[in-house]
């Protein structure tokens, strides 16, 4: 488990984090998300102790990173793929990192094997695409049989296969009782993944919860409607004063749900095609919540 309380953080008079709270449970993928520059990177530096809280606190299993005899059996981290030494291979950079924490070579084979580069474990990593820096990263960050895990923008430079890779991986780690922490901004990505978020902004907490909730907190669920009786679906909607929109040949009902829209039908006699509950995106729902706390907005293009 990973507990942050009242964590603030300045860099002379930036305010980077801003008396942040926040708890993140294992058994549980949760999800990190807040617009660029809101603390997110901070804040996982902060976690393991790369930078130092000016005020606050954050501990990871009720103690702080450096209170840890052997770090890396504790806390697997990824946030920057790239700092390995490009001319020592996967291999040798995970056995550097493994003798650092008493862990065996036996387990720099099996990790390799895991991420996928048990073939390419003796080439130098400095002639790695950016998909494999990524997986010698997740690697690294899982070479000490963690109980808790970082990543920060792990499916960076990853294809369609080792996206959903990685994704199967965190349900898995987390299935374990693990506790799994993640940053990304591929929200897509992060609706079918993280069960929790946390979202902040401007180095504020915004939201913590679960996934469904936030969603649903932000958006509009609506129900699509087909029938080859639509005049008298709309007749009956009308009477009950319930908005709709038209179009393809269906309705948009909101402010009724399906079981609702179901009975109407069948007390107007109204036979159905499709009764299908609808509900927003984590995009759109990220995008209200945190629309106030963008620090770079685009401008609208200048017609010619």
């Amino acid at each position: 488990m990973i507990e942050a309380t009242g964590l603030t953080k300045r860099y002379g008079p930036t305010l980077a984090v801003d008396d942040l709270s926040f708890s993140v449970s294992a058994g549980r993928v949760t999800g990190f998300l807040g617009p660029n520059g809101a603390g997110k990177s901070t804040t996982m530096r902060m976690m393991l102790g790369l930078d130092r809280p000016t005020a606050g606190d954050v501990r990871i299993g009720n103690r702080h990173y450096d209170e840890l005899d052997h770090p890396l059996r504790t806390v697997g981290a990824l946030l920057e793929a790239g700092w390995v030494h490009p001319n020592r291979s996967a291999r040798n950079h995970l056995r550097w990192i493994a003798r650092s924490n008493d862990i065996p070579d036996r387990r720099v084979d099996e990790v390799l094997g895991l991420v996928g580069l048990t073939s390419v474990a003796g080439k130098r990593a400095g002639g790695y695409s950016l998909g494999m820096q990524q997986r010698l990263g997740i690697a690294g960050a899982l070479l000490g049989d963690p109980e808790v895990l970082l990543f920060d923008e792990p499916v960076n430079g990853l294809d369609p296969e080792g996206i959903h890779w990685i994704r199967e991986l965190m349900h898995t780690l987390a299935g374990e009782g693990r506790t799994v922490f993640v940053s990304s901004h591929l929200l897509s990505e992060m609706a079918q993944t993280a069960q929790d978020l946390v979202v902040i902004g401007r180095g504020k907490l915004i939201y913590q919860g679960t996934t469904d909730d936030f969603v649903a907190s932000a958006t509009a669920r609506t129900v699509r409607v087909r029938s080859p009786q639509l005049p008298e679906l709309k007749q009956a909607l009308t009477r009950r004063e319930v908005s709709f929109d038209e179009s393809d040949g269906a309705l948009t009902v909101s402010g009724m749900d399906s079981d609702a829209v179901g009975e109407l039908a069948f007390a107007a006699g109204v036979t159905l095609h499709e009764l299908a509950p609808q509900r927003g995106s984590l995009e759109q729902a990220f995008m209200q919540l945190t629309g106030e706390a963008v620090e770079f907005h685009t401008g609208e293009p200048t017609p010619d």
